[in-house]
């Protein structure tokens, strides 16, 4: 048995050969950059463009790559790496249309703030902008969709700009940064010099906030009687869960958190009101539609949040934190704006808050609300109900679990349903919305956390744009255990198409998928369905004891509808509850 110590030294060693001035390739000082970035695990998938990255990597024992079966499965499988373990995630691909399929998991991670560091080759330098074989302007293609993007013309530039990539992707408001790299600068020699600080010229995000802003801060604390936390994202990327309890714990203020914030705050906590917005709970939308005080933290007032901006929390005094300036007063008006990292933001609040003493009486009505107002659904004996089947893999996993989703209905029961007791436990495609992002994305987070159990959520729809990326699982024994919803249509379109369009079901029916059993079993995955509880659990129960990945067709009604509702251009106060009431 390896132990730490000896880890440790390994570590220790591999740094300092890899860190030794020597006359290399371009290739070999990608692979050596990434190293001593400290990445373990890159995602991606060869061609022309990038032979000579891919043969540096042949019979190199420090470098863990795996293949994918589609760009768009490596780019996606590198993003819930990021978010599951807090790390930048990287992932290759070669020219030409080996990057444009990336393109939609780069305006996925951009949309949600996950750092990633993304790989492309091109064509020889000499044949840029004469339409070679496999060109594409891929950053001109991403730039509206990357925090900055890079096209190497020099091998000298390749270390430094690695290293600023990194150092880009992972600091400020987190996000994806592509580095282009022509083929003939990954052949080119030069001698490597490891570069061991960074700084970028007019790139200093601000961390720490300004002090007066604090003190307006604790003074509307002190003078509101209605006070609420709305918790995004942010507080997840800064790792500033901590701080955020203590806060809270400090002020007694309750507190709603946003999609992306899920995990950013116990679910278990008497104050937490669940999820607000367009399926978010009762209490929650109420409770931000009658606060006099809303204090955002490191959220972006997304459209999905806040329904009609002009009927948006009318009573509140808006206070604002967030890393990027920009978000600030670009959605809703913002009367205290702090600009800061959620982390030293609330570490600072928290030497001087105190508690919100005048909100005893709102406190009080937020519980009724909460005890008159859970989630609801009308249960059935004789089939499965998609929201009982997130009970049952949130009761056996005991809320520990990393849940990755897809897009849709199950998406939005697995927020609805399953509690998470910590942060990084949950990733979804939120800003974006990408069909085909669940399945890889649980591959990542699996990587990024070998002893923790993780359970990708899918519909039906989503699972077949992605279904392909079994065979990685098969191949390298990685045991995410695949949970298919599988209502034979693309429910949230339906749900739109019944409650909006007047039952005009258009081009939604997915009769002739594939059987998902046989599917998962020509990949050599293990193969799951139930249709009714008692074969539920007794086939969920054998795939969480099953060493290696598994799948789980759950096969449910397709008429169910997620329930609380907003309707778009409806304030968040107007929820069509359905039979959740």
């Amino acid at each position: 048995m390896v132990t730490q110590d000896a880890q440790l030294k390994s570590k220790e060693e591999l740094m300092e050969r890899l860190s030794m001035p020597e006359v290399i390739s371009g290739s070999e000082i990608l692979l050596r950059s990434l190293l001593l970035e400290g990445v373990d695990c890159v995602f991606g998938y060869p061609g022309g463009a990038v032979l000579y990255i891919y043969d540096a990597m042949h019979g190199n024992p420090d470098f863990n790559h795996v293949l994918t079966r589609h760009e768009q499965g490596a780019i996606h499988a590198a993003d819930g790496y990021a978010r599951a373990s807090g790390k930048v995630g990287v992932c290759i691909a070669t020219s030409g249309p080996g990057a444009t399929n990336l393109v939609t998991g780069i305006a996925t991670a951009y949309m949600d703030s996950v750092p990633l560091v993304v790989i492309t080759g091109n064509v020889i330098s000499s044949l840029i902008g004469s339409d070679a074989f496999q060109e594409a302007d891929i950053t001109g293609i991403t730039m509206p969709i990357t925090k900055h993007s890079y096209l190497v013309r020099n091998v000298e530039d390749l270390s430094s700009t690695i290293h600023e990539a990194f150092h880009i992707a992972n600091t400020g408001r987190k996000g994806p940064v592509l580095i282009d790299i022509p083929k003939d600068i990954s052949a080119a020699k030069t001698l490597f010099k490891p570069v061991t600080e960074v700084s970028i010229r007019g790139y200093n995000p601000t961390v720490t906030p300004n002090k007066l802003q604090l003190d307006k801060l604790v003074k509307a604390i002190e003078e509101s009687t209605r006070p609420l936390i709305l918790a995004g994202g942010g507080v997840v990327y800064s790792g500033a869960h901590e701080e955020l309890l203590e806060f809270v714990t400090k002020t007694d203020i309750p507190i709603t958190t946003t999609l992306l914030g899920l995990g950013g705050y116990p679910s278990g906590n008497d104050l937490w009101l669940g999820m607000p917005g367009m399926h978010g709970t009762y209490t929650a939308n109420m409770s931000i539609q009658n606060a006099d005080l809303l204090i955002n933290i490191g959220a972006r007032f997304d459209d999905r949040v806040t329904g009609k901006l002009s009927g948006f929390a009318p009573k509140a005094k808006i206070v604002h934190i967030d890393i990027d300036p920009a978000e600030i007063g670009k959605n809703v008006p913002t009367d205290i704006p702090i600009v800061g990292d959620v982390k030293t933001v609330l570490g600072l609040a928290n030497k001087i808050v105190k508690r919100a003493d005048k909100a005893d009486a709102w406190r009080a009505d937020i519980q009724k609300s909460k005890a008159a107002h859970p989630f609801r659904y009308i249960d059935s004996e004789d089939e499965l109900k998609p929201q009982w089947v997130v009970e049952l893999i949130h009761e056996t996993t005991s809320g520990d679990a990393i849940v990755t989703t897809d897009v849709g209905q199950h998406q939005m029961w697995a927020a609805q349903y399953y509690k998470f007791n910590k942060p990084r436990s949950w990733v979804t495609s939120g800003g974006l919305g990408t069909m085909g992002f669940g399945f890889p994305s649980a591959i990542g987070a699996q990587m990024a956390n070998p002893d923790r159990t993780v359970v990708s959520i899918n519909g039906d729809g989503g699972m077949q744009m992605c279904a392909q990326e079994l065979a990685i699982c098969a191949i390298n024994n990685i045991p995410v255990k695949v949970v298919i919803i599988n209502n034979q249509v693309l429910g949230m379109v339906r749900q739109w198409q019944e409650l909006i369009h007047e039952n005009r079901f258009s081009h939604i029916d997915l009769a002739g998928s594939p059987d998902f059993v046989k599917l998962a079993e020509a990949y050599g995955v293990k193969g799951f369905r139930a249709s009714n509880k008692e074969d539920a659990k007794a086939v969920w129960e054998e795939a969480l004891n099953h060493p290696g990945p598994a799948v789980v067709e759950f096969v449910v009604r397709r008429d169910e509808n997620v329930y609380p509702m907003v309707a778009q251009g409806s304030t968040i106060d107007q929820m069509i509850m359905g039979d959740s009431e």
